[in-house]
C-alpha cells in the first residue's frame, strides 16, 4: 500500500494538542507504509519526546487519542475494502459449495433460538443475504453496516425481493452502536462471518449489547479464533505467513481486500464470554470449517467431492465438542441476556 491518504486519498489528518506547561505541539499523520505493512501513526514531536514533556498522565491520554485515531483509520480503511468488494461479493462466494456449507450451518444454529417474527439486529450485513434468509422466515431485521457499496447492495436487494417491510437498514459502524438511530430492544443481536473480526475495540462492541437486546435476548457472533487447525497444517505446502498468521497477533494482522490493506484481529470464545459474564449466559459454541477445510481451498468440495462428503458429516457429528468447537476458521457463539432481577 502506497500514497495512502484517509479521506479517499486528499485529505492529511492533523490533531493539535496544545499543552501550556509543555509548549508543545504533535502533529499526527496517518501514512501507510510503501511496504504493504500494517498502517499506522508517525508521531512527529516537535520539542522533546512526549513521555518527557507531558508526564505519565498526559502521555497516558495521549496514546489513548492515539489508538482512537488508530482504530477509527482502520474503520475507514476496511470500510474502502468492502465497498469496492461490494459489487462482486455475490458474485464471488455464492458459488462456493463450502461457503453455503457455513451459512447453512449458522442458520442452522440462529434458527433454534428465535421464536415467531423475531426482531434481529444484524451487525456486518454485507449485501444482505443473511437478512433475506431470516425475513423470508417472517422475522423483522435492522441491518447495519459501515459499508455505503454493501448497504446500497442490499437495499436493491430487499426491493427486488418485495421485503421493505421485514428489512430495514442503516449505515452505522457496530463500534458506534450508541449513535443507532433505530433502537428497539431486539431478540438478536447477529453479526457473521468474522465482520467483528475488523475492530480492535470488540470490548467497546460487546459492552453495547445489553442496552439493545430485550431480557432473555440472544446474541450470536462468528468469530475468527486465535488458532485453526486447517491454516496450521499450511505449514506442510510451504505456506509458512498463512500458517503462523495468527499467531502473535495481539495487535493486529494485515488484511488485503480489493487493494485496500486494514488491519483484523482474532479473539478466542474466553475473551467474549469473560467480558459478557455480567449479562450473560453461554448458551453454545460450535466450530466451523474444522474439518470441512475452509472455504479460501477453492473447488475442494467440486474436486473431491466423496472426501468432503466425509469431512462435513464428522464435522455435524463433533462441531460442539473439546478440541473441535475451538480449532475452526471460525467459531459460532450463542449467549443469551439474563432476566432482570427484581
Amino acid at each position: 500500500m502506497s500514497n495512502f491518504d484517509v479521506d479517499e486519498g486528499k485529505m492529511a489528518l492533523k490533531i493539535y494538542l496544545n499543552y501550556a506547561k509543555a509548549r508543545l505541539l504533535i502533529i499526527i499523520y496517518p501514512l501507510a507504509e510503501a511496504n504493504g505493512n500494517d498502517c499506522k501513526i508517525h508521531c512527529r514531536p516537535i520539542y522533546g519526546t512526549v513521555k518527557d514533556k507531558l508526564g505519565i498522565k498526559g502521555f497516558s491520554q495521549t496514546n489513548v487519542r492515539m489508538k482512537t485515531i488508530s482504530a477509527n483509520i482502520n474503520e475507514r480503511l476496511a470500510e474502502t475494502a468492502f465497498t469496492n468488494q461490494s459489487g462482486i461479493f455475490d458474485e464471488l462466494y455464492s458459488g462456493n459449495t463450502i461457503v453455503n456449507y457455513k451459512r447453512e450451518r449458522v442458520r442452522t444454529h440462529v434458527l433454534q433460538y428465535l421464536t415467531p417474527e423475531s426482531s434481529i439486529l444484524e451487525l456486518n450485513s454485507g449485501t444482505g443475504e443473511d437478512a433475506l434468509f431470516f425475513a423470508q422466515k417472517g422475522h423483522r431485521v435492522h441491518s447495519t453496516d459501515i459499508s455505503v457499496g454493501m448497504q446500497q447492495e442490499l437495499k436493491r436487494k430487499v426491493i427486488k425481493n418485495g421485503l421493505a417491510e421485514k428489512i430495514s437498514n442503516e449505515l452505522c459502524s457496530f463500534t458506534m452502536l450508541h449513535q443507532l438511530k433505530n433502537k428497539n430492544h431486539y431478540d438478536l443481536i447477529f453479526s457473521n462471518f468474522a465482520g467483528l473480526n475488523c475492530t480492535g475495540e470488540l470490548d467497546a462492541v460487546l459492552a453495547s449489547f445489553n442496552d439493545l437486546l430485550k431480557p432473555n435476548g440472544v446474541v450470536t457472533l462468528v468469530i475468527l479464533p486465535k488458532f485453526c487447525l486447517w491454516e496450521t497444517l499450511m505449514i506442510f505446502k510451504g505456506k509458512f505467513k498463512t500458517a503462523f498468521r495468527r499467531f502473535f497477533s495481539h495487535n493486529g494482522r494485515t488484511a488485503h481486500v480489493e487493494g485496500v490493506y486494514f488491519k483484523c484481529w482474532y479473539y478466542s470464545p474466553s475473551y467474549i464470554i469473560k467480558r459478557l459474564k455480567d449479562q450473560f449466559d453461554l448458551l453454545g459454541i460450535e466450530g466451523l470449517c474444522t474439518i470441512v477445510p475452509p472455504s479460501y481451498i477453492e473447488g475442494f468440495a467440486e474436486k473431491y467431492p466423496a472426501a468432503y462428503t466425509f469431512l462435513k458429516r464428522n464435522e455435524d457429528k463433533l462441531k460442539t465438542r473439546w478440541p473441535w468447537k475451538f480449532i475452526g476458521d471460525y467459531y459460532i457463539i450463542s449467549l443469551r441476556k439474563r432476566l432482570s432481577e427484581v
